[in-house]
């Protein structure tokens, strides 16, 4: 059974931004499918099993934004 979690991304502006994100929290361990809006400012996280905040917090992060 998959879960869905969604979190709020600061700085995103553009598509490029989204597919940066999309592309780190897409490597966590885990993670089935990754969906960004930027006009929301959101990601939302399919995975098998709970994916720990700080995980996502580093691997947006790494794209160059800032999760709230």
């Amino acid at each position: 059974m998959s879960m869905t979690s969604t979190w709020h991304v600061t700085g995103m502006t553009c598509e490029h931004c989204a597919a940066s994100v999309r592309e780190e929290v897409g490597e966590l361990a885990g993670v089935e499918q990754v969906d960004v809006t930027v006009e929301t400012g959101t990601v939302v996280v399919t995975s098998a099993d709970p994916i720990a905040r700080v995980d996502v917090d580093a691997a947006v992060t790494e794209a160059g934004y800032t999760l709230e």
